[in-house]
């Protein structure tokens, strides 16, 4: 008969972090033994090692449940950075093995409204875990409570979470009226496609209306870069007398992020300074011509620029100084009258 393995003898081979991490395997499996850690780590002060081991298992996709065990840790950290780690993991527990929305969306008011010194949690990310009914349950609940700051947040977080645009916005403007409160206003209309109410609302609240509504027109410029976006900023900033430096600046930053998306409002560009109908404005049309070319090389799109100059040097061929200082930016013109065909690109 094959006699019993010596285990004691095993595990005292074993060096710490691995029997650490057997031990918690099994404590996700049996609460006796993870109740009995729990206090044991609690009493000695262990509860950095036991996070460690919590993140390593959860970062290995571990199979067993942790939820139990990463709430006792959360509930046994005192305040600090521990605490908010405690809390991260335990949303990550949450999201892999989902507890009952109900209990957990009670779990985080008890937190958030009844123990101070909690840190303000993120709402997002217990979101997956609590899913409709737990946000259900946390807004049927706060409706009840008394509007404290810490209710308040928790309300700004569901209608975040939610997408409840309407709402969000009702909270922000029942705040006292600061530029922070503002500027999260005019961004949550403007994420909503609200655009308008988003420029209306920047020229009432902030200082220098002018400013806000450059600040607009710059980010949607920035988020959606066209010949539209182009024109609305020049428009704004052309109010603020800053249109040369924050043309260079636009285009010098959509060149560098989307080749391709520049190549329209580049076009565009070398149109406006045409249109200025003097030396220089030739001489800068020219320069950007050759920077426009550029663009279409990274873009892989050399044909695509040579019948875009062909076409330009048919409809401004009248324009001889124009032709000069393209010739003399050394770029290739074709003959007026030539077909929209590919033009030579050589320097």
């Amino acid at each position: 008969m094959t006699s019993a393995p010596d285990l004691r003898g095993y595990l005292r081979t074993l060096d710490a972090e691995t029997l650490a991490d057997l031990l918690l395997e099994q404590a996700g499996r049996d609460p006796r033994l993870r109740h009995e850690l729990e206090l044991r780590a609690v009493a000695h002060g262990k509860v950095g090692p036991i996070l460690d081991t919590l993140q390593r298992l959860l970062d290995a996709g571990t199979q067993a449940d942790l939820t139990p065990l990463a709430r006792r840790m959360a509930d046994s950290c005192a305040a600090g950075a521990e605490l908010r780690r405690a809390i991260g993991l335990y949303a990550r527990a949450c999201a892999a093995h989902r507890p009952d929305p109900r209990e957990l969306a009670d779990w985080i008011l008890d937190t958030q409204l009844e123990r101070p010194g909690w840190p303000a949690m993120n709402l997002a990310d217990f979101a997956v875990a609590l899913g409709d009914e737990g946000l259900q349950h946390l807004r049927a609940t706060l409706d009840g409570k008394p509007r404290s700051a810490a209710a308040r947040r928790l309300a700004e977080q569901i209608a975040e979470v939610t997408g409840d645009v309407d709402t969000l916005l009702a909270i922000l403007a029942a705040q006292p009226p600061t530029p922070a409160t503002t500027l999260r206003i005019v961004r949550l209309l403007r994420s909503a496609g609200r655009h308008g109410e988003a420029i209306a609302h920047a020229a009432r609240t902030v200082v220098h209306p002018r400013e806000g509504v450059l600040a607009l027109r710059r980010a949607e410029f920035r988020r959606n870069p066209s010949p539209d976006t182009y024109r609305a900023l020049r428009a704004a900033a052309e109010e603020l007398d800053r249109w040369p430096a924050e043309r260079a600046q636009a285009l010098a930053q959509l060149a560098e992020r989307d080749p391709a998306a520049a190549i329209p409002v580049y076009r565009l560009h070398v149109e406006e300074l045409i249109e200025l109908r003097d030396p220089d404005g030739y001489r800068e049309a020219a320069q950007r011509l050759r920077e426009l070319r550029a663009l279409h090389k990274r873009a892989d799109r050399v044909p695509e620029f040579g019948e875009y100059l062909a076409g330009l040097v048919e409809t401004h061929k009248r324009k001889r100084r124009l032709l000069v200082e393209v010739r003399n930016a050394r770029i290739a013109v074709p003959k007026p009258g030539a077909t929209r065909k590919a033009a030579s690109l050589g320097a």
